[in-house]
């Protein structure tokens, strides 16, 4: 009797997270858009969401790849502005700043780009563009195994938000990227419903504005 309670757990549990996976998949799907409809838009800015860094300040696959999409995006007049969000938790680890680096490296101006030191996870990111930066459409970049996710906090947000796919191959951490991408859409439902406030917030900085001025003063 107890192994046929367990299993019943076991299984129901297994058809919730389907059920919330594909829940966060259909409610985002509409949203995904090409690069040519991408270019119609005019959106308040394009959110890259930050990824693995290496110590000498390159990108990972992942995240150069996330870059280059957007810049791209930024060239066809999808949005004239770029906001590089990700995690500088740590003292010598600035995803946001390698990130613009590499964008001005590309040739967009260094004024366009701005940064979010403290956009810890993708729900962080999409409050804090919101609240913090006022932005109301956007496009945002990432990979196909992230893109559902990511869309779908920010239109429960409130944001006109988009998705732009920007694969360029396969990458090696693919089974584990999807694998934990399993679970991370359950805990979107949560953060959806229940809309915790993120680490951080701040006073505002208009997307509107200067992107150097999100730049850190040495």
């Amino acid at each position: 009797m107890i192994a046929v309670i367990l299993a019943l757990i076991f299984l129901t549990g297994v058809a919730a997270v389907c059920f919330l996976n594909i829940w966060v998949i259909e409610k985002a799907d509409d949203y995904v858009i090409s690069a040519e409809e991408a270019k119609e838009l005019n959106a308040d800015c394009i959110i890259v969401l930050g990824a693995l860094v290496y110590p000498d300040g390159s990108l990972s696959d992942i995240l150069r790849h996330r870059v280059m999409t957007a810049v791209e995006l930024f060239n066809l007049g999808a949005s004239d502005r770029l906001l590089m969000s990700g995690d500088n938790s740590r003292e010598n680890y600035n995803e946001s700043a390698a990130m613009k680096a590499y964008a001005v490296k590309l040739g967009v101006p260094s004024e366009k780009i701005f940064q979010d030191y403290a956009g810890f996870s993708t729900y962080e990111t999409m409050y804090r563009a919101r609240d913090v930066f006022r932005a109301k459409k956007v496009i945002i970049v990432t990979q196909k195994f992230h893109i559902s996710r990511a869309v779908y906090l920010a239109r429960s947000l409130g944001l006109e938000a988009y998705g732009a796919i920007c694969d360029r191959g396969t990458y090696q951490t693919e089974f584990i990227n999807n694998l934990r991408e399993t679970g991370a859409r359950v805990k979107a439902v949560y953060s959806a419903v229940f809309q915790p406030k993120p680490t951080y917030l701040g006073d505002a900085i208009p997307i509107s504005g200067n992107g150097d001025d999100t730049d850190i003063q040495e």
